[in-house]
């Protein structure tokens, strides 16, 4: 499995050391291959996990925007699937135990396709927690699904994630899927090794997953920014070089225009 991160010193399992004394919010996003028609058929093969430190009074989030931390996972191999489950139930533990708001986008089918792959307790703790998340007390990190809990911030009658980025101003252009699909992609790493395939599915659902952090602390009513923060640039910066695709014509294009300070 493949695993790309910049927590270089982590306090445990997969928690930034910044998270002593912080107020942090978590998001986790996953990625799989899609077969409705038989059982067991949609399989997880990337996830990630953005941590962002919380802003202080509801202030404007894109200066601590621009700095975040990451965890991103690929398979190298479909038999691989139970090792991706174990490391994305790991972090699920971590965002239980130091995350003051966790974030995800339709969050229960992430973790309802993570669990049929490989059952674990941490995963089955989380669906538990999406369910009574509107009435957990004090004690509990907070779980904010964008998908159905942002109803008080938009005015758009869709719930897709790139429409409610759209709705919000937040620049989340995706050029990982002109001319093809994820699926396409994803089978052009297994198959060919494509490493510029599966660089582009992990950049893309990184960005899913910081976009789905910004949303979900906005909703919260932690914070806000100018209209038009371009997240291509909070990625280009907080990834630093980390996957060649960043490098690529098609993606620096979308670094023109500076992002809301």
């Amino acid at each position: 499995m493949i695993v790309t991160t910049n927590i270089t010193r982590p306090v445990e399992g997969n928690v930034p050391s910044f998270a002593l004394g912080a107020r942090l919010a978590g998001a986790v996003d996953v990625e799989w291959s899609k077969n409705y028609r038989i059982k067991g058929g949609n399989v997880p093969f990337c996830y990630s996990v953005v941590w962002l430190a919380l802003p202080g009074n509801g202030r404007n989030i894109s200066a601590e925007a621009a700095r975040f931390w990451y965890r991103s996972a690929y398979v190298e191999h479909t038999n691989e699937t139970g090792s991706l489950v174990d490391d994305a139930a790991v972090t699920l533990t971590q965002l239980a135990g130091h995350a003051t708001l966790v974030a995800g986008h339709q969050l229960s089918s992430d973790l309802a396709v993570l669990a049929a792959a490989a059952p674990r307790q941490a995963v089955t703790a989380a669906r538990m927690a999406w369910q009574e998340r509107h009435n957990r007390g004090n004690g509990h990190p907070r779980i904010l699904d964008t998908r159905y809990d942002s109803d008080r911030i938009l005015a758009c009658r869709s719930r897709r994630l790139v429409d409610i980025c759209a709705h919000l101003q937040l620049d989340v252009t995706q050029p990982e899927l002109r001319g093809t699909s994820m699926t396409a992609l994803h089978r052009r790493w297994l198959k060919n090794g494509d490493v510029a395939a599966r660089e582009k599915i992990s950049v893309l659902n990184l960005r899913h997953a910081l976009s789905t952090g910004l949303i979900a602390v906005r909703a919260a009513g932690l914070g806000s920014w100018q209209p038009g923060l371009n997240v291509n640039q909070l990625l280009a910066s907080g990834l630093d070089g980390a996957f060649g695709w960043l490098e690529d014509p098609l993606f620096r294009a979308l670094l023109g225009s500076p992002g809301a300070a």
